[in-house]
């Protein structure tokens, strides 16, 4: 099952605190592309340019898989995110393998 994730950052410290463990965050999410878990992820931009929170997208079996992955986030870890909201999600039919055959 897919899951849309959108953590926005705290507003004081946030971005400090992201530089710290960024570093183990990529780590992870780097690990996790490799086992097909990590799907699609950016940060957010303020109208300056600087980092205020992260939207992803990962594809665990199941919401509990999920929940494990957040129990060793780095960013949840480092007191990053001020909020976070999590959705069960699809690709459309655009996205999906057997659809991209039809087009070629």
């Amino acid at each position: 099952m897919q899951f849309l994730i959108i953590a926005k950052d705290f507003k004081e410290g946030g971005l400090e605190r992201r530089m710290k463990c960024r570093a183990d965050h990529v780590l992870l999410c780097d690990k996790l592309v490799a086992e097909g878990k990590y799907i699609y992820g950016v940060a957010t931009l303020d109208d300056k340019g600087k980092m205020t929170g992260s939207v992803m997208i990962f594809d665990f079996p199941s919401r509990k898989e999920l929940d494990e992955y957040m129990k060793i986030e780095p960013y949840i870890l480092g007191n990053v995110w001020d909020s976070i909201e999590i959705t069960p999600c699809q690709p459309g039919p655009s996205f999906t393998e057997e659809h991209k055959k039809t087009l070629k």
